[in-house]
């Protein structure tokens, strides 16, 4: 297939039989879906989160027992056990570390490294990414505002041109929108070394969300997924997509609380950042687990408006496959006409 020579750089970093990797979702990307998408032929990451350090090291024990195929461990670098999980990671052998949520330090990639693992980067800027590569990140991680969850300030459109078109030292991973065999085709011709999924990846058999939750992506539009705004500088935290519900107003109401405590210097600014998080933790266990959509955060790309049924995983990665290869048959023939 012509598909082949394009999968050539991902499949050589990832290991995986296809670069079609499922982003690390928190209370999504349990040893179950990471381990079924291993099995499917794509790659899948463990979300750490803010989970507790004995429930990581469960979890990645857990998914090793389920598939003996390749998947990272995605840490945030703005959790409160965010050394400790670098440390566990580290100290159990994991094959691939992803740095999210904040930018890690040289050393910190270096410890990464020296325990063996290939360290990928999330870049949501071309300063940033020069920086990721000069303090040795492996791989970096291009995710453009369109995606779900926490977001970068730039479109990937943009971020495309910035550094897609102009790095070529370390393997790029595209992130944001992507929802279509057709779409991954012309980003690895762009020279991605493939691509990442996380809304798509919800609507399958094997994720453990509760049926509201995938209900709900069901019947929306990509118009639905907005970003949260941010009130006010004292308070700087990063945007989350999601679909917009109750949950969306209740994190605006306690944006003004939190300035209202900065105001009195009744709460400084990193506990008011770590209260942020805890709000995003509890309100996404509530639509997830739980399945209350109306007031739990249901974050969703915009490629939410591109998902409509749920698959099994090995059909979207198939499907994804079988169309990339479609589109680059049509194009063969624009190319080379008889």
């Amino acid at each position: 297939m012509l598909i082949d020579r394009f999968f050539e750089k991902g499949r050589a970093f990832l290991g995986s039989r296809f670069p079609i990797m499922c982003g690390a979702m928190t209370w999504v990307s349990d040893p179950h879906l990471v381990s079924a998408i291993g099995n499917a032929g794509g790659f899948g990451l463990l979300a750490a989160g803010n989970m507790p350090v004995d429930v990581l090291r469960s979890q990645i024990e857990q998914t090793r027992q389920l598939t003996k195929q390749p998947f990272g461990v995605n840490i945030i670098t703005l959790a409160p056990a965010y050394q400790d999980h670098l440390d566990l990671a580290c100290n159990m052998g994991c094959e691939f570390i992803v740095f999210a949520g904040g930018i890690p330090k040289k050393k910190e990639i270096q410890q990464a490294r020296e325990a063996g693992a290939k360290v990928i980067c999330f870049a949501s800027t071309a300063p940033l990414a020069m920086m990721l590569i000069e303090r040795g990140a492996d791989a970096l991680m291009l995710e453009g505002f369109e995606a779900g969850g926490h977001i970068g300030p730039i479109a990937l459109s943009v971020l495309i041109q910035q550094i897609l078109f102009t790095v070529d030292s370390v393997p790029i991973f595209i992130a944001g929108g992507i929802a279509t065999g057709r779409m991954m085709a012309h980003l690895l011709m762009m020279g991605a070394a493939g691509i990442q999924m996380g809304t798509r990846f919800v609507m399958s058999e094997e994720c453990s969300a509760h049926p509201n939750f995938k209900e709900t992506f069901k019947r929306a539009k990509a118009k639905d997924a907005v970003a949260t705004p941010q009130f006010d500088g004292r308070l700087p935290v990063i945007p989350v997509r999601a679909l917009k519900n109750d949950g969306t107003l209740e994190f605006g109401k306690l944006q003004l609380e939190l300035l209202y405590k900065l105001e009195n210097q009744s709460m400084d600014r990193d506990e008011a950042q770590y209260e942020v998080e805890r709000f995003w933790v509890g309100a996404l266990k509530r639509a997830v687990i739980d399945g209350d959509v109306t007031k739990g955060s249901l974050m969703a790309g915009q490629s939410v408006g591109l998902v409509e049924d749920v698959k099994p995983l090995k059909t979207i990665i198939d499907e994804m496959v079988e169309h990339a290869e479609a589109e680059l048959q049509r194009l063969k023939k624009v190319l080379t006409p008889e």
